[in-house]
């Protein structure tokens, strides 16, 4: 017999699981505690579950975890990458990505990816399959068991196009903000795409209150079609009229990740026309210098960063932040995640 995954239900569906056994709805609560509070994987050590209960658990459920593979430490700058092994033998990653008195987590939602963003080491493998919401939850849990520390921010950045995983993503972020377990703000919360409108009109509609950051790296059709296929489906006048349409529902500012990429998109006249697209979406930018994932493409210099932010800063209503890659020399920053089981990473011997 399958077992239940209780890790990654919504709360309502907790309930509804205890109703569906013969048990009081109290127990989902009872529950939640344990796997969210006190992170409690066993339901033998659940003491105030009665005896029979807990037999009974065993034999229908479980609360899964996820396996470290191997681990990877930056020295320069403290992000520490994770692969995790699932259940089918698969492997993910996720990146712990400390700055004062925040610590981040960078989480994944699929296992590869199906668009092909050829900025990013993850469109190279393929799509795989999308990651269950248990596998999305324990991500960010993994990451505070073996961090020690309670995270402040989540960035669903990771491997996979995360509104391609919408039902499960939304509902992982529910349970990773509900106030009685992980409790972390919904405004430190951000999902990341790159520009699926459907998916986008609907997180408008449904009034969802995590931020959105979506992956620009473009200023024409012809551009982004080279970075990101995805692009012939849904053109830049298309994706700007949904990004405007959802900051005037949410209230809510859109962040803009662009990827500098040297001789692709970094010109002056790259920075001019970005400034006209964003022209009436309440927005911040991200510019990222291009990290590298074994293509054609290179990273600008500093002075051609420096150029293009010169251009934008004075003259964009909008804040904008050159962002430094963490963690580029572990291959950990912002594209470089594969989900490779073999290379140099270092294994706790522990797990």
């Amino acid at each position: 017999m399958k077992k239940m995954y209780l890790k990654g239900l919504s709360r309502q569906e907790m309930e509804n699981f205890f109703l569906s056994i013969g048990e009081k709805r109290f127990r989902a609560q009872q529950l939640w505690t344990w796997i969210y509070i006190r992170d409690m994987d066993h339901f033998e050590e659940m003491s105030n579950i009665s005896k029979a209960l807990r037999k009974k658990l065993s034999r229908i459920a479980t609360i899964s975890r996820l396996k470290l593979a191997a681990k990877q430490l930056s020295e320069a700058t403290g992000t520490q990458k994770f692969l995790w092994e699932l259940e089918d033998g698969l492997h993910v990653e996720s990146v712990f990505i400390p700055d004062k008195e925040r610590r981040t987590v960078c989480i994944s939602t699929q296992v590869g990816c199906a668009l092909g963003c050829r900025i990013c080491a993850t469109g190279k493998l393929g799509f795989t399959r999308n990651l269950h919401s248990h596998e999305i939850v324990e991500q960010v849990m993994g990451v505070q068991r073996q961090i020690g520390q309670k995270m402040t921010n989540i960035v669903v950045m990771g491997m996979g196009e995360p509104f391609q995983n919408y039902d499960a993503l939304l509902r992982a972020l529910y349970i990773l903000n509900d106030s009685d377990g992980i409790a972390i703000g919904y405004r430190k919360i951000t999902i990341s795409t790159a520009g699926l409108i459907p998916e986008l009109q609907r997180y408008t509609a449904e009034g969802h209150p995590f931020q959105l950051a979506l992956s620009l790296h473009a200023t024409t059709d012809a551009q982004r079609n080279q970075i990101m296929p995805i692009n012939k489906k849904y053109p830049l006048a298309e994706l700007l009229a949904a990004s405007r349409a959802y900051t005037q529902n949410s209230k809510s500012r859109l962040t803009i990740e662009y990827v500098l990429i040297d001789g692709v998109n970094d010109a002056p006249e790259d920075a001019h026309r970005l400034m006209k697209l964003l022209r009436g979406i309440p927005c911040k930018i991200n510019l990222i210098a291009y990290n590298p994932t074994g293509n054609t493409f290179k990273r600008p210099t500093q002075a051609r960063i420096d150029a293009f932010s010169d251009i934008i800063c004075p003259l964009l209503s909008a804040p904008v932040t050159v962002r430094r890659s963490k963690g580029d020399d572990i291959d950990g920053a912002c594209g470089q995640l594969a989900g490779k089981s073999k290379y140099n990473m270092n294994p706790d011997p522990a797990e």
